[in-house]
């Protein structure tokens, strides 16, 4: 069985390399020399493009055997004789324009089963509206009134709830449940999200919780990509929205009215309570904690575990598990803390008689 289960749609020559990547080749190579796949510098073979950005993978520059290498000028005095080498700035972003152009079908899902483009194998209400070159895979129920737009692929065992709106060319994983909702094109819903769903809203009070009503959809704008297991909550009195190009991680938790901006990058098993604001270009690490109604700033950046207790300033850096703040001051408690805990230790030594 092959090592991967994605092959190339295409050879790239080095020709074809150097107009994809805009990278200036190094010396003299043959263009019409092919490339079909991609590694990394330690595993690449004659067929293969690798790429070397990092001084920690220098090591095994000597020793890879590529077909053909994206780099840094720094680095060429270090490549083996024989191996092509294209020069760019960012050798990371040029490899990953290659390995778009071998591999384009690992950039969007395609259906589990392999269902045929366009073939309808699920259960769809007579009310849905179905765009050109839908695909339904079996499993899959479509509810009264959903609209789907051309080429959109619904995965096995997904349910579309009624009067949900999809844009074309979008992508809904295996499992995925939706409703309350509109959809953009071209928006990546990974495996087993649950999207719409009523908000976590209750009145207490000493007779008990009285639950809140949820009248509000999910908007989610064009080239947004939610990773696996997702859960994102309808508005309650007004939309929960996700703006352009923003990019979710697997396991994140949307609360009501969120509201995230343009391009933001939230990483895994974060959360997001209700009403909370992210400005366009937010990035937070992974298990990032916000309270209610707080804002974060255009720009501003997270670090993985913080927990955000109120508005972060555009273009911030913070951090902190117990309360977020900025790095800075982050840093310094910590190392004080740090300090503090070895006096401690050297005063317990000397009172027990140790050097």
């Amino acid at each position: 069985m092959d090592e991967f289960l994605f092959q190339a749609v295409r050879q790239l020559s080095l020709a074809d390399i150097a107009s994809v990547t805009g990278a200036s080749p190094v010396g003299e190579y043959r263009p019409e020399i092919t490339i079909g796949g991609i590694a990394p510098l330690d595993t690449a073979g004659p067929t293969d493009i690798a790429f070397l950005e990092n001084e920690k993978f220098r090591s095994s520059l000597a020793k890879t055997r590529a077909g053909a290498l994206i780099t840094q000028s720094k680095y060429v005095s270090d490549v083996p004789d024989g191996c092509p080498v294209f020069v760019v700035r960012d050798p990371y972003r040029a490899f990953v324009l290659v390995a778009r152009e071998l591999f384009p079908d690992a950039i969007s899902p395609k259906s589990l089963l392999e269902t045929p483009a366009g073939r309808i194998m699920g259960m769809v209400d007579p009310t849905a509206r179905l765009g050109e070159g839908v695909t339904i895979d079996p499993g899959a129920i479509i509810g009264p009134r959903v609209a789907i737009g051309a080429r959109t692929l619904i995965g096995a065992n997904a349910i579309i709830a009624a009067d949900v709106s999809i844009g074309a060319d979008c992508s809904i994983g295996a499992g995925a449940t939706i409703s309350h909702a509109v959809i953009a094109d071209r928006v990546i819903i990974h495996r087993g999200c649950h999207i719409g769903q009523d908000g976590f809203g209750y009145v207490g009070s000493q007779k008990g919780h009285m639950k809140v009503p949820q009248i509000g959809r999910v908007v989610i704008h064009a080239d947004v990509e939610i990773g696996a297991g997702c859960t994102i909550d309808r508005g309650g009195m007004r939309d929960t929205t996700i703006g352009e190009g923003t990019k979710i991680d697997n396991l994140c938790q949307i609360g009501h009215n969120v509201s995230i901006g343009k391009h933001c990058i939230i990483v895994a098993q974060s959360g997001l309570s209700g009403s909370v604001v992210l400005e366009d270009f937010v990035m937070l690490g992974a298990r990032v904690g916000i309270q209610p109604h707080a804002r974060v700033g255009k720009g501003a950046q997270l670090a993985a575990r913080s927990s955000v207790m109120r508005d972060v300033p555009a273009g911030a850096r913070w951090g902190g598990v117990y309360i977020a703040k900025p790095m800075k001051q982050f840093f310094r408690e910590a190392i004080a803390l740090e300090r503090l805990g070895l006096r401690s230790r050297k005063t317990v030594r000397e009172e027990d008689g140790h050097e």
